[in-house]
This record gives structure tokens, C-alpha cells and sequence, in this order.
């Protein structure tokens, strides 16, 4: 399907079709918007008649943790820009293995990456299962290797590497695994290292067409700098906004005029972040944050805490009203499988969190699940997990007041 200004919509499931649209794209051909399967005719007829802005290559449809779709435009010249940076900082172009959604820019990047090298990337196809990402590995032929994760992927590897030398040495034979997505835990990078896979950490988003962050350290030509706490990137990756929305476009992308009088265009990413030692540490959302008893509390710091814990990895923290704090922290952890080590005491819990952070920050309640539900990207599904958590105590505090226990 093609618009009036030339957005062609494609199925991501026509690999070919994608893979040389997407090339196409990038020689000056007409822009492209990978669509997933299951995606609402509604949303692509509106997109498809859309205004782009001018140099659009690319339209990549987002909906981060909290549900809140948006449609980012970026130009060929980003995505290069995106692809050749990584190639630098990884010491040379390789071959790709293709395990995350091709119509989010983690998924996208690596097309782009192979289009730039001229290597055919490997795919693996359905949903994520370890042993066929490992099968795929066996297949790639390039000298150089690469492959893409989340973290959940990648977790899920390691516990087969560790039980399993012949999974491990293929880890091993990746020059590069980069991760992205959400934070990457002590402890996930601790069982890297011990394995000797080569983890590398992105950050970055679709707003910056990809990673542009690896380990801390800038990438190409991107520029870092902390306003009022919050992470802003500037550089030639840097999307041409949102499509249809012009006000968040202005809101997001703030240009600034320096001493030079040379004028820089800057993406708020809405993450609150640190340098340290010319390093970029990020520290959570900025809107992740509860307040309790007066105190800002953040979600992400005290997931980070929790994490480190044993048996508590997947757990994720969300707000809760409370009578007397305003808010609390609650927890939401996946139910442990067969054989898994035992899970660290909630009690436990909330006391190296109290240590941590302080009693503000101390989880007043958890609730166990089978799964976390995650979005295409691997995050959590922060509205959908919130919705279940808030159905999850009404229908508790319904119990108690069946029992007696409490009253209306």
C-alpha cells in the first residue's frame, strides 16, 4: 500500500519485500512503515495519509510502557548515521542475527546495519526460544558475529549456557551482544563475564534511531548533557519528530544556541540520568516517580534494588494508593519454576530496600503472576500490569468487605 506522499506500508512478515523496501528507503526511494501482523487497518490508513516530513525514510510506530502510541520519522541519513557508528565502535562490520521485531528500531537496525555491510543478517523466526536463537547462531558464516537482545532473552540464554557448554561456547563466539531496551542488571552483566560473553549495553531509543550509548559512552557523533536531571541526546541520528503531532514534536526536540552562536537540536528523552566521569549512568524515568509521605520515590531505583536480589530478577515496581502515604510502592514478580532457586523473604526485601533507599521507598505489598506481560520490545506492559494490579486489590478489599474485615 502506498500513500499520497509515498509512505509505503508493508507487512513485516514479507521479508524480501521489507528488506528491499527498507534499501530502497535508504538510496532516497520512497519512505516505509513496517507493519507488524494484527495491526489495525485504522492505524495504518491514518498514517497513510499522513504529512511526512520531508527526507521521512522511515516511520516507526511506538508505544512505549505506557500505552501511549506515537509515529516517529526518521531519515536515511540518521539511520546510517545509527548503523555506521555501531559498526565503528564494534570494530568493523559483521553479520547480524535478527531475533527482536522488525517493525521496532532494534529490529529495524540490524536490516540497515546488514544493508550498510552488504552481509545477509540470519533470522530467527517465532516466537523467542533459546535453543532456536543457538541453532540460527550455528548458521551465521561471517567471520565477525553480532546478534541483539532484551534482557529477558538474554537471561534466558545464560541459563541454558550454564547448563549447556556447547550453548555457552556459541554466546562466546558472538563478537558483540548488545543489549538494550531497559536497564541491564549487576547481576546479568556479572554472568557475562563470568561466561566470557561479550555483553555490550545500549541506550538509545526510536527517537534516536537506535542505540547511540553504548556502556555509557557516546557513540558517532552524539552528544550527551543532563538538564534538571533529565537525559538529552543530540547528534546526527536524532529523529525529524512525530508525525501528526507537532506540539510534542516541540516539546521533545528543543534546539539551543551555544556560546559560538552555533545552534544544536537536542531529544528530551523523559530519563533521568547522571554523568559521572564522562560516563552516562541512567537512573529511571523521570516520570516513574510516586510520591510518599512527601518523598520522591523512584520505581526504577527501587527495581534496581530488587533485581539484585535473589529470585526477585523479574520483578517489577509500580505505584499503589495508601491511606496514610499517599502512595506505596507494590511488586510485581513472576511465580518461580520448578527448580528455581528459592526466592529471597519479602521481608528480606524490604529491608535491603529500606537500607537502599530509605522507608519511603519500602514495597508494602507483592503480588505474585505466572508471566509479566511484555510489550514487542520485551519491556514490561507497565498500563496492562497496572490495570491487573488495581482489579488484583479491588477485588481483595471486595473480600474483606464480604468478611467484615473492612468497610465501604
Amino acid at each position: 500500500m502506498t500513500s499520497p506522499t509515498g509512505l509505503r506500508a508493508i507487512p513485516t512478515d514479507d521479508r524480501a519485500w521489507l528488506v528491499a523496501a527498507l534499501q530502497d528507503a535508504l538510496s532516497g526511494g520512497a519512505p516505509v512503515l513496517p507493519v507488524p501482523p494484527g495491526t489495525d487497518d485504522a492505524v495504518v490508513r491514518e498514517l497513510h495519509d499522513a504529512p511526512l516530513p520531508a527526507g521521512t525514510a522511515l516511520v516507526v510506530r511506538t508505544s512505549g510502557s505506557s500505552g501511549i502510541p506515537k509515529a516517529v520519522a526518521l531519515s536515511a541519513a540518521a539511520l546510517i548515521a545509527s548503523a555506521d557508528a555501531t559498526h565503528e565502535a564494534f570494530g568493523g562490520p559483521g553479520q547480524w542475527l535478527v531475533a527482536l521485531p522488525t517493525h521496532l528500531i532494534s529490529g529495524i537496525q540490524m536490516l540497515v546495519r546488514s544493508a550498510r555491510s552488504g552481509i545477509d543478517p540470519v533470522f530467527v523466526d517465532g516466537s523467542f526460544d533459546p535453543a532456536a536463537l543457538l541453532a540460527a547462531a550455528e548458521t551465521m558464516t561471517a567471520e565477525r558475529r553480532y546478534v541483539s537482545l532484551v534482557p529477558v532473552q538474554l537471561t534466558r540464554l545464560l541459563d541454558r549456557a550454564a547448563e549447556d557448554p556447547a550453548a555457552a561456547e556459541t554466546l562466546r563466539r558472538f563478537d558483540a551482544v548488545l543489549v538494550g531496551g531497559q536497564a541491564v542488571s549487576l547481576a546479568l552483566r556479572q554472568r557475562c563475564h563470568e561466561l566470557g560473553v561479550t555483553l555490550k549495553r545500549s541506550y538509545g531509543m526510536t527517537e534516536t534511531a537506535g542505540g547511540c550509548v553504548y556502556d555509557g559512552v557516546e557513540i558517532g557523533d552524539t552528544r550527551v548533557r543532563i538538564r534538571a536531571g533529565e537525559v538529552q541526546l543530540a547528534g546526527a541520528t536524532l529523529a525529524l519528530g512525530y508525525i501528526g503531532d507537532p506540539e510534542l514534536t516541540a516539546a521533545a526536540f528543543v534546539t539551543d544556541t551555544g556560546r559560538d552562536g552555533r545552534e544544536t537540536r537536542w531529544y528530551r528523552t523523559g530519563d533521568a540520568g547522571e554523568l559521572l566521569g564522562g560516563m552516562l549512568t541512567v537512573t529511571g524515568r523521570i516520570d516513574r516517580v510516586l510520591i510518599s509521605g512527601g518523598i520522591n520515590v523512584s520505581l526504577d531505583e527501587v527495581e534496581r534494588v530488587v533485581r539484585e536480589l535473589t529470585g526477585w530478577d523479574g520483578a517489577v515496581a509500580l505505584a499503589a494508593p495508601h491511606p496514610e502515604w499517599g502512595e506505596r510502592v507494590t511488586l510485581v514478580a513472576p511465580i518461580l519454576p520448578p527448580g528455581a532457586q528459592e526466592r529471597l523473604a519479602f521481608d528480606e526485601v524490604r529491608e535491603a530496600v529500606r537500607a537502599s533507599l530509605g522507608v519511603a521507598a519500602v514495597p508494602e505489598w507483592v503480588t505474585e503472576t505466572e508471566t509479566i506481560p511484555r510489550l514487542a520490545g520485551g519491556k514490561p506492559d507497565l498500563a496492562a500490569l497496572g490495570e491487573w494490579i488495581a482489579r488484583v486489590r479491588d477485588s481483595f478489599r471486595e473480600t474483606r468487605r464480604a468478611a467484615g474485615e473492612e468497610h465501604a
